[in-house]
């Protein structure tokens, strides 16, 4: 079989969600075993909670890419966006080294695809694959009404992800900077904390924005520049 990740028609992952451009700050543990698990040690069942911004899809594609790197068949589904399709599409997924469920939640409170996941960890299990499953909320917690799912997904390692600390954010910018041969002055990024939310998807979108700007524009990211590029978006 191919290393390449199965993926819903019209999905791609991203190539930047790599584990190496993840800042883990206080979830060092929950990092390296993903990791770990992605490359086919470890926990063979993770589930990884958070609220919204916090990195869930990243760690769950950047195991995608790990997994392709280790020779390891995978695929990455995000439930919210696959509801209008029926659960059959997780049919003969076990025959793949690692599958990752992203958004778990979505399904809540739907019998059909409920009882398709709860069968797809039963085969999976059974094949001996890696499951790893994010969710804003524990699996107790998620509202799912098929207690034997909520049983399922409770027997591995959970772990709840704590939010980046200002200098941590401060960090994952600079570093992210860095990948791009740019420099993040310190003033630079605390302005950024304080006119923006303090979400990494948010900070790096609004970067990303700011790169292109420098680029066209060969300046450095000064709080004058940022400041311009901003007001004229708004």
């Amino acid at each position: 079989m191919s290393s390449n990740p199965q993926l819903p028609l019209g999905l791609v992952l991203q190539d930047s969600a790599r584990f190496d451009s993840y800042f883990p700050g206080l979830n060092r543990e929950a990092v390296l075993h993903l990791q770990q698990a992605a490359s086919g040690e470890g926990e063979k069942l993770i589930y990884v909670a958070g609220t919204g911004g916090m990195g869930k899809t990243h760690l769950l594609q950047a195991a995608c890419h790990r997994a392709g790197q280790c020779d390891r068949t995978s695929t990455y589904l995000p439930l919210q966006d696959l509801l209008e399709l029926a659960p059959t599409i997780l049919e003969d997924l076990e025959q793949l080294d690692l599958i990752c469920l992203d958004d778990v939640a979505a399904i809540a409170g739907d019998a059909t695809w409920e009882n398709g996941v709860f069968d797809l960890f039963n085969r999976v299990r059974t094949a001996g694959g890696t499951l790893l499953v994010a969710g804003e909320k524990r699996p107790d917690q998620s509202g799912f009404a098929l207690p034997d799912l909520v049983s399922r997904l409770g027997w591995g390692v959970t772990y709840t992800l704590k939010p980046l600390a200002d200098d941590d954010v401060i960090a994952s910018l600079a570093c992210r900077a860095q990948g791009r041969g740019l420099e993040l002055p310190e003033d630079t990024a605390q302005f950024m904390l304080r006119r923006f939310p303090r979400d990494l998807p948010t900070l790096f979108a609004l970067f990303d924005t700011l790169d292109t700007a420098s680029l066209i524009e060969q300046r450095r990211l000064t709080i004058p520049f940022v400041k311009s590029v901003l007001d004229s978006k708004t």
